[in-house]
């Protein structure tokens, strides 16, 4: 199939966004590759949101909208999934936007391949507002991606596990998705639900396609915003860890740089958690602990992305010998992610990213 018989179903799930949701929808409209069937599913917005998504529909052909109740970001993309009739799926976060040849590359790198390709997957930016200032700096994957051979899985390119679940800055296949029923959990709000589909997807195929530029837009959360999140409900991110979790024993999973990946990401949220709700937060302690015993304590220590003090908490809720380990040994790690930050993002924005963790410490120890 040529690149010009292609459909690609965009899935915009909508709720509450109208200071974003024109830039959004106007991304997809200016998109090189035309043949889009752009789905709004308006979630019971009750703010301007529904006023936009008309007046873009009234100019655009290829918009859809599809009203109902509040239900949430899985039930509307799952909605999505159900309504779409293209060959590939796509989705677009309206806070986001992405840039113009987003679609055309990804089907000229997938349409270029020998055997169909079930994801094809890219890099993205991350877009911060600084005092007015609108700075983009590529994805903590980037340049990081690259497969000896085409297509792969992701057991070979496990950077695609390690960071944050960027299901958007990808295009689906969408009869694949329905053949291995996959879907997003439903529950209220956005609810991390993009954790479980990361891996839903990406661990059931063999034909991942990778492209190291970046289109998708994504308005990324302070840190300051991440952690009042956790501090309100520090255990839904370990909640779906665990469904992580559950799905890869579903699959029979037994890649060890997959389950290194997963390690690492639970250890990072319970490390998140304790910091914004401290330890003794109702059932956090509990929590931290079902996490941790879901791991192989042998891939945790010699694992030289966790950190020194990360592995001394994990031997210690889980009643472990203390490990012998020093944070030199760390320095090294320390060292390769320092410089992979001022290579990719510039010394500017980690000058900025410096001075917003020094002030994050000081109002944690000022508090």
């Amino acid at each position: 199939m040529t690149q010009k018989n292609h459909l690609v179903s965009v899935i915009v799930p909508i709720y509450n966004m109208e200071a974003y949701l024109d830039q959004a929808l106007a991304s997809l409209e200016e998109q090189s590759f035309p043949n889009l069937e752009i789905i709004c599913i308006n979630d019971g917005s009750t703010d301007g949101s529904s006023a936009i998504m008309r007046a873009h529909a009234a100019r655009d052909a290829r918009i859809r909208i599809i009203d109902r109740e509040n239900q949430g970001y899985g039930a509307s993309c799952n909605l999505g999934i159900e309504e779409a009739s293209g060959d590939y799926l796509a989705i677009l976060e309206p806070d986001d936007w992405i840039e113009r040849g987003m679609f055309a590359d990804l089907l000229e790198l997938a349409d270029s391949l020998a055997v169909p390709v079930d994801v094809a997957k890219s890099a993205y930016w991350r877009v911060f507002e600084r005092a007015g200032e609108t700075i983009k700096v590529p994805c903590a994957y980037k340049q990081r991606v690259k497969p000896d051979m085409q297509p792969f899985r992701v057991a070979d390119q496990p950077e695609l596990l390690l960071h944050h679940p960027s299901i958007w800055s990808a295009i689906y296949r969408l009869e694949w998705l329905r053949e291995k029923g996959i879907r997003f959990r439903e529950v209220p709000g956005a609810g991390w639900v993009d954790n479980p589909f990361l891996v839903e997807t990406l661990c059931q195929t063999d034909a991942i396609a990778y492209l190291d530029h970046a289109y998708y837009c994504y308005r990324e959360d302070t840190a300051e915003k991440a952690l009042a999140f956790a501090h309100r409900n520090p255990l839904l991110p370990l909640e779906r860890w665990c469904d992580m979790v559950e799905i890869l024993e579903r699959l029979g999973v037994r890649d060890e740089s997959v389950w290194r990946a997963q390690n690492l990401r639970g250890i990072t949220y319970s490390c998140t958690a304790i910091e914004a709700s401290g330890l003794d937060h109702p059932g956090l302690r509990d929590k931290i602990v079902e996490v941790f015993s879901a791991m192989d304590p042998a891939l945790v220590m010699d694992d030289a992305h966790i950190k020194p003090a990360e592995k001394r908490l994990f031997a210690t809720l889980l009643g472990l010998p203390e490990p012998q380990i020093s944070a030199i040994g760390y320095l090294p790690e320390l060292a390769k992610q320092a410089l992979y930050r001022l290579r990719t993002a510039g010394p500017r924005f980690t000058w900025l990213s410096i001075v917003d963790y020094v002030k994050r410490k000081r109002a944690r120890v000022g508090s």
